[in-house]
């Protein structure tokens, strides 16, 4: 067998077309560089050229909408760059395999869970925290746990990826709080803080993914800000429509109960609202 046989019958082997096989070669490389990341793993041996980075984020986000539609079994190479209207040689000079591609889209989604400043108190820490993982999982980041859960199951890359994207930040991100917390003496020092970040992360993931939005109540279907409640409200973006007073309304909910777990006392809504007035 010769060597061009063996490269036209290996689906791994892109070779690099010139202009005359693809008539934007040209137009494409001219912006490519060395550049790296998690939305650049392929080097560029060309120098002197920069990356396009809108190009690289329209195919993410083109990979994104179409393992929406499609999930990841379904998703080619060839579907991603034609809705993002670039040939696949110009996909596959940034990534090499429909993995590397989705692993690029994990992480460029992945959420800004980092410390936040301070709110001097634990519950203050812990509603932030609460909002912004329900912002994440009815946004961009939702959509991409949705459609790779299922196959994180059976792929150690795309499970490390996840973990990498989504899980670690809260863990660190949590033990930060809840040491503040004890340091303050609201709560007793917390030996396993990792154990908390699975209760952030477990019942939110329930309660957006797997749980029906009760009728009538904040994102339901002919709820207050539902799409077929009297606001007419309901997001579209969000996994669940939620748009996101709903999503932030929904874990505020989850609080009380985080804070019994760590031992905090919780104020009921009642004194709450008093004490704010009284402020």
């Amino acid at each position: 067998m010769t060597g061009s046989t063996r490269q036209g019958q290996d689906p791994n082997h892109h070779p690099r077309p010139n202009a005359a096989q693809e008539p934007n070669a040209a137009q494409d490389g001219a912006q490519e560089g060395d550049g790296a990341g998690p939305s650049a793993p392929v080097r560029d041996g060309r120098r002197g050229r920069r990356r396009d980075a809108g190009l690289d984020r329209a195919l993410l986000e083109a990979a994104l909408a179409v393992l929406a539609e499609r999930g990841y079994g379904a998703l080619t190479t060839a579907a991603v760059a034609a809705r993002a209207g670039v040939s696949t040689a110009t996909l596959y000079r940034r990534w090499r395999s429909k993995e590397d591609l989705v692993v690029g889209a994990v992480l460029a989604h992945a959420p800004d869970l980092a410390p936040r400043t301070d709110t001097g108190t634990l519950e203050g820490d812990l509603r932030a925290l609460l909002r912004d993982k329900a912002a994440t999982l009815t946004g961009p980041g939702g959509r991409l746990l949705r459609a790779l859960t299922g196959e994180a199951a059976h792929n150690a890359v795309l499970a490390e990826a996840l973990t990498t994207a989504f899980v670690l930040p809260v863990g660190r991100r949590v033990a930060e709080v809840v040491d503040r917390a004890a340091a303050r003496g609201e709560i007793p020092p917390v030996e396993q803080p990792d154990l908390v970040g699975d209760l952030v992360i477990g019942p939110m993931v329930s309660r957006f993914f797997l749980s029906p939005l009760p009728p009538g109540g904040p994102g339901g279907p002919d709820g207050p800000d539902g799409p077929d409640g009297p606001d007419g409200h309901g997001g579209p973006d969000g996994p669940n429509g939620l748009e996101s007073p709903c999503a932030e309304e929904t874990a505020d909910r989850f609080l009380p109960f985080l804070l019994r777990a760590l031992g905090a006392r919780t104020v009921p809504p009642g004194e709450a609202r008093a004490r704010d007035t009284a402020d």
